[in-house]
């Protein structure tokens, strides 16, 4: 697959806690991206962050922090990324989702 300089990144923000149809939310919105044939997808697990709600959420060796964050970025054109987001209208109960211009510079695999 080839993907033009001109590309948009999405970005999901969600927490690790969130699931869709048992299983977890972040890794539905991968498994659809992929049948969805977008350019590719990344996960990260974050180790501190708050939302919404202003709690904190903590990965600390003494706290047991449940729900950390986790956010997907997706970068493929503006016609591909708009497949994927009446499926995060309807998966993304909590969060933020953005969408931001950025300039590709090399895309390439094996």
């Amino acid at each position: 697959m080839k993907l033009p300089e001109q590309a948009v990144m999405l970005k999901i923000f969600i927490g690790e806690n969130d699931f869709y149809k048992g299983k977890p939310l972040y890794e539905q919105i991968v498994l659809k991206a992929r049948e969805l044939n977008l350019a590719g997808a990344t996960v990260t697990k974050g180790i501190l962050g708050f939302g919404a709600d202003s709690r904190i959420h903590a990965a600390k060796i003494l706290t047991l922090s449940e729900d950390l964050p986790i956010v997907i970025e997706i970068v493929d054109t503006q016609e591909n990324i708009q497949k994927i987001l009446p499926f995060l209208d309807q998966t993304v109960e909590e969060g933020l989702v953005t969408l931001e211009k950025m300039k590709v510079i090399k895309y390439r695999h094996r």
